[in-house]
């Protein structure tokens, strides 16, 4: 990215203008990637249920998305449809390298197939994820469990 174009990183949201040199997650969008990344989370509170996604390039530039969920479901459901949004964004975009990083341990063990999942509802987005993942070249999963704090603080749009 280029030094100029660092401070114009920015997004809309129904609650104002965003502006990230470094993310609040702590992920610094003026270094180069050598693949794309996708940080992604889902919350659920007496509010409602929540998701968020973004995508960064190998360029540092940020693709970020929130929707608000008007089923209810668990956290992990609301995690597997965060990622499933995720992926989908990737997949549209033709993304063929992508490093997948959640704060949940549970998610992603369970897609790598190391741990099963118990929760028979959970096995429906289990399936669409593997599906999702196979149309990407080059695709693998990281832990990152501070970010979750952080993105639900400073990513207003994030809260359900």
């Amino acid at each position: 990215m280029d030094e100029e174009d660092a401070e114009k990183t920015a997004f809309i949201t129904q609650l104002g203008v965003y502006c990230y040199k470094m993310m609040p997650f702590g992920e610094d969008i003026t270094e180069e990637y050598d693949g794309w990344k996708m940080f992604f989370d889902g919350a659920v509170n007496f509010k409602g249920v929540g998701i968020g996604v973004i995508l960064v390039s190998e360029m540092g530039q940020h693709y970020p998305v929130s929707a608000k969920l008007r089923s209810p479901c668990t956290n992990n459901m609301a995690e597997y449809e965060a990622c499933i949004l995720g992926l989908n964004m990737a997949v549209d975009m033709n993304i063929q390298e992508l490093l997948v990083i959640s704060d949940s341990d549970l998610h992603v063990h369970q897609v790598q197939g190391e741990w099963a999942a118990k929760n028979s509802k959970i096995f429906p987005y289990l399936h669409h994820v593997h599906k999702l993942r196979k149309r990407i070249t080059n695709i693998n999963s990281d832990i990152c469990p501070e970010f979750k704090t952080s993105l639900s603080m400073h990513w207003p749009p994030y809260h359900p």
